[in-house]
């Protein structure tokens, strides 16, 4: 019997159609003739799902006692019996009840698909297995009902239905998805917006793995092993120089004009330490790669072209975007070029873009190596120039024209000693000048094949050859060594000149400068030590490695750690040691530097130290504009509260001078109205000093909050006692089942006071202000809920400034800060205050508390089964 086949309906959360989608198509195949039934479809009371029920064979369920309950299950039994050709099960990953068949209920599905019966069924991305952890760091929500990933994966057919977050959130609101009292802590919790918004995303990186997957096992099969053109992978080879920007955008247009290209940049850079490439000129196309949606990549090969290919199929690329090469025409005697070398090596499934540009053909420049020395591909030509010349141009001579004459001849061996000293230097240039004198004597000086010379004048004329080869050699390799020299010197004048500027504009930080020294030497691992006296332990303010790994201001302890990473914890141990100063220096690890390179080394090390000086000066300037803030706020405070302070001692001296007067004879009634105006000018003038009070502590950072286990619903009611009057309308509701939070009680209780009074400040007479509470990993969410006018996003951050009033809020309501007050004990705690839009209208406050160690929420926001 052929197995079934499993049709998946995946999708990023609840709510998103799964259930209809699957119905829908149960509708049509029913439609066509085929035989489908309801093997277990849960419609959660949505009235849309409840109707595509209809019409369509529901096979009953079973129902099992448990703990005294009666639950309902997929009847496995039933189903094998009816055999229908395809079966609908809703909630793949749901666990059944115990005694069931199965534990879960993909393992009933298991057994359908052995039976040979189709089935369609639906998982939300958050119940892989393999997403757990991911979807608890974002959510905060640990899903208990999991599906292993490798029965989705083995599914058929998987369809991916999508709906972005503000739909979703629309058809929460519209209580399409749960009941109207779930909706506001759904749309608070699970289904906000950013949580929606990173689960769509995986659920579309997860889909489009499995697309992958199912490309290549149709290649496979198919035997297709040429790389098709349905993704685009693009590698750029950057030089470091100009025309690296236009090969990189000529690289964006061409992965824009399939369907998910994807723009890799790499610089190869060679082992041995500094190169031509612009420091300058990568960073700008790095940073030029990278606002373009691509990625940048440093790699290290001696041989060009074996490693921009290595790379590149090391990335799976399907091509490559190269310049013309900016070498001048005459150079290309000495091979055919990068491009060139890998067009030829490229193969057939790694197509090569030639990008001619303006650089053109107008000479690389001359490469900046340490020393003087000129290569070993070089040496290696001069050496063959300065042997393998002689012999050559010996056998031509003999063969061709034995009869040129020997001064002729004499010029030829002369040309020849020149270039092996343009190409190897002053040893090839020797060499050969003495091999091509004994080659001039055996074969071309009389007597013909003897070593002797029988003309005087021939003699004088060998002396005077080696004296013009050897003193031409000379001067061309000490012109070469020299032109080698200022290479370098430019080279090294270059990094300097833009490492400076960029220190001093501060635009690199310290992680970043090491870095750069790491690619600049070659390194495995670089570190900034430092220690406060000769005797004290070395510790490191930062450091990188090959891996990427990057640590900053971390202790000796956390240096030379295991695996690849070789961050050394001393100076001593390092390969090369660099002091800055007497109580700091900069340790590489990875190979020994030649003398040479450690002045451009000492000027990073140097410039290592100005960032770190240029980081403690910033932060002691932190702390100097808290202190003018500090001013600034004590000086605005003055300016703010003459009037406010003014208004209500007005009105209690009014009252207490008429209180006082001989003159009129006050009934009953108005003193008791006197005395209410004095009392109410009391309460605000106090409200007022203690913000006044709460504001300055803040802002001196004075706030020692007395943290311990506190319960809401104890302290919430007792903050609302002092600002509730009888007609204000306050709604309550904070479930018994919270867990303890871990805070200040004072603080707390201000905190409430604060926010609840805004929102009845602003929220309408008819219309009453929610304050409610949940429970989220471990975190305990706090949300004052108001029907008021709302404030806009680009306004939701000034709101908390001390002395703001947003829109036309009259000035007899206070100086603006009770939300400045509140958000600052509640960062003094540990917890966050934040504003959002309520549904429907209005501006919820959101204080987010920590939970007490040990005392988990014990149930979650949301149901247990997946919503379709």
């Amino acid at each position: 019997m052929a197995r079934g086949r499993l049709r998946i309906y995946l999708g990023a959360a609840p709510g998103v159609g799964k259930t209809y989608s699957m119905l829908s198509e149960a509708h049509r195949r029913t439609e066509r003739g085929t035989d489908c039934v309801v093997a277990f479809v849960e419609h959660h009371d949505r009235p849309r799902t409840e109707v595509m029920l209809q019409g369509l064979e529901e096979i009953p369920r079973k129902e099992m006692e448990y703990r005294g309950t009666v639950f309902t299950e997929m009847d496995v039994d039933a189903v094998l019996a009816r055999h229908p050709q395809v079966a609908l099960v809703d909630e793949l990953p749901h666990t059944n009840i115990p005694g069931s068949r199965n534990t879960k209920r993909w393992q009933d599905v298991e057994e359908l698909l052995a039976a040979g019966i189709d089935v369609i069924s639906t998982v939300n991305i958050q119940h892989l297995e393999s997403l757990g952890d991911v979807v608890e760091s974002i959510t905060g929500v640990r899903q208990q009902e999991t599906v292993p990933d490798e029965v989705v994966r083995r599914a058929a057919q998987i369809e991916l239905v999508d709906m972005s977050p503000p739909a979703l959130r629309r058809r929460m609101a519209h209580g399409n998805i749960y009941r109207p009292d779930k909706v506001d802590a759904a749309l608070s919790n699970y289904f906000r917006p950013g949580n929606l918004t990173a689960l769509r995303e995986l659920a579309l990186l997860w889909v489009a793995d499995r697309v992958d997957e199912y490309l290549n096992e149709y290649r496979s099969a198919h035997q297709v092993s040429r790389i098709w053109g349905s993704r685009e992978r693009i590698v750029v080879g950057l030089t470091g120089g100009p025309e690296g920007r236009t090969l990189i955008r000529r690289a964006v247009r061409l992965a824009e004009k399939g369907a998910g290209g994807e723009v890799l940049a790499v610089h190869i850079a060679k082992s041995d330490g500094l190169t031509s490439a612009s420091p300058k000129e990568l960073a700008v196309q790095r940073a030029l790669v990278e606002d373009l949606g691509g990625t940048f990549h440093h790699v290290v090969g001696d041989d060009v072209s074996s490693a921009l290919l290595e790379f590149a199929r090391g990335v799976n690329a399907t091509q490559t975007v190269l310049g013309v090469s900016r070498r001048n025409g005459w150079r290309y005697v000495f091979g055919p070029g990068v491009g060139a070398t890998v067009a030829r090596d490229s193969g057939r499934d790694l197509d090569v873009h030639l990008v001619n540009h303006d650089e053109a053909g107008k000479g690389r420049g001359l490469p900046a190596v340490r020393g003087a020395r000129l290569g070993r591909s070089r040496t290696v030509w001069g050496w063959l120039a300065g042997i393998g010349g002689p012999v050559l141009l010996t056998l031509l001579l003999t063969h061709v024209d034995p009869q040129l004459g020997l001064a002729n001849d004499m010029l030829l061996f002369l040309t020849l000693t020149v270039a092996a000293a343009l190409l190897g230097g002053l040893p090839p240039a020797l060499a050969s000048a003495a091999f091509g004198s004994l080659l001039l004597n055996w074969y071309f000086t009389p007597p013909v094949h003897r070593l002797t010379i029988a003309d005087p004048e021939n003699i004088l004329a060998l002396i005077i050859f080696v004296a013009v080869a050897v003193s031409v050699a000379s001067v061309v390799d000490l012109a070469a060594r020299r032109t080698q020299q200022a290479a370098r010197l430019r080279a090294e004048s270059e990094i300097l000149s833009f490492l400076a500027g960029s220190v001093l504009r501060g635009e690199t930080s310290l992680d970043a400068l090491l870095e750069r020294v790491r690619e600049t030497f070659g390194m495995e691992s670089v570190a900034l030590l430092e220690r406060e006296s000769d005797v004290s332990p070395w510790t490191c303010a930062g450091s990188v490695d090959s891996a990427g790994s990057v640590d900053s201001e971390s202790g000796a302890g956390s240096v030379g750690g295991a695996g690849p990473r070789r961050v050394v914890g001393r100076p001593e141990d390092a390969d090369v040691g660099v002091p800055v100063g007497d109580h700091m220096a900069l340790a590489l690890s990875g190979r020994v530097l030649p003398a040479s390179d450690r002045r451009v080394l000492a000027a990073f090390a140097a410039q290592a130290a100005v960032v770190v000086d240029h980081r403690r000066l910033q932060h002691e300037a932190g702390r100097a504009k808290e202190l003018a803030e500090g001013n600034r706020i004590r000086t605005a405070l003055l300016a703010a509260v003459s009037h406010d302070l003014r208004t209500p001692l007005s009105g209690i001296k009014a009252s207490v001078s008429s209180l006082r007067s001989d003159d009129v004879e006050w009934s009953a009634e108005d003193r008791a109205e006197l005395l209410a105006a004095i009392e109410g000018g009391t309460d605000r003038l106090g409200h007022l000093v203690d913000n006044l009070l709460d504001m300055s502590r803040i802002q001196t950072g004075t706030v020692t909050p007395l943290i311990r286990e506190i319960d809401l619903d104890e302290v919430v009611p007792a903050a609302l006692g002092g600002i509730l009057a009888p007609d204000v309308n306050v709604v309550l509701e904070i479930p018994e089942t919270l867990p303890m939070v871990a805070t200040d009680k004072g603080l707390l209780e201000r905190v409430v006071a604060n926010i609840v009074e805004n929102a009845v400040h602003h929220s309408p007479a008819d219309e009453p202000v929610m304050v409610s509470a949940s429970a989220l990993a471990d975190r305990v969410h706090l949300r004052v809920v108001d029907r008021g006018p709302g404030v806009p996003d680009e306004a939701k951050n000034r709101v908390f400034a001390p002395f703001q009033r947003y829109g036309d809020a009259p000035r007899g309501n206070g100086v603006g800060l009770g939300l400045a007050v509140a958000r600052g004990f509640a960062e003094a705690m540990g917890g966050t205050l934040e504003a959002e839009d309520t549904p429907g209208g209005g501006l919820t406050m959101v204080l987010t508390l920590p939970a007490a160690p040990g005392r988990p929420a014990s149930g979650r926001d949301l149901p247990a089964t997946t919503a379709g």
